[in-house]
């Protein structure tokens, strides 16, 4: 498939899952179950520090799950929209000790105060990260991933130990049997749902199977 053929594609995929995402009804509930199943992932409980995304729009939310995250015995990680000697997007990271330390920042996302962003107890690289929830506009059970488009997450991805694994978090409704993926696109190891916990293949490894429905681990249903 030529990559002009890859890019149409996407972008009409793309666009459906925003409207897949934009209706998902209960957004809060159906958040919060999701998260109670990342919470329990054996994965995430032997993770020392762990690298959470921030909502914003019509996101799986996260926030609110997050002051219950700080104060269990982890370092957790938030990234900020920022840009590399080249004027590339990339993600920086930065290690969260509080919610009120969080301030509106590019797109009206919450990230770090700017002027706090060189804090050399602050910084963190992503060599450094034990387990990566990754956000996105829409997945496959497989593991695939579909971006905003701006590579903000493809960058930091090829800089994360090959032994972190990197879960994603959405709604059932953004799932999709047929996520197209280009040659250079990161498989999630895990899909993360109100729903299931899917095996991805990861990256470089191959398809698993998908795990069957999990009993509810905490939450509202």
């Amino acid at each position: 498939m030529l990559d002009t053929e890859i890019a149409e594609r996407k972008a009409v995929q793309r666009r459906a899952a925003y409207d897949a995402r934009n209706a998902q009804e209960d957004k809060d509930a159906v958040s919060e179950q999701a998260l109670e199943r990342f919470l329990s992932l054996p994965e995430y409980e032997s993770a020392g520090t762990v690298m959470w995304y921030v909502d914003c729009r019509s996101e799986l939310r996260t926030r609110h799950v997050l002051p219950r995250a700080l104060e269990a015995d982890k370092r957790v990680v938030v990234p900020y929209c920022t840009t590399d000697e080249n004027g590339d997007n990339k993600l920086g990271l930065w290690w969260l000790r509080a919610m009120d330390e969080l301030h509106v920042g590019k797109w009206k996302i919450l990230e770090p105060p700017r002027e706090r962003w060189e804090e050399p107890e602050r910084v963190v690289r992503a060599e450094d990260l034990d387990l990566v929830m990754v956000p996105g506009v829409g997945f496959g059970r497989n593991g695939e991933r579909m971006g905003n488009g701006q590579g903000y997450y493809d960058r930091l991805l090829e800089r994360v130990r090959l032994d972190c694994p990197l879960v994603a978090l959405c709604y059932e409704s953004q799932l999709f049997d047929d996520l197209v993926v280009g040659p250079h696109d990161v498989f999630m190891d895990k899909v993360v749902t109100e729903s299931e916990v899917y095996e991805g293949r990861g990256r470089g490894g191959q398809s698993h199977a998908r795990s069957g429905p999990l009993a509810p681990t905490g939450g509202e249903g």
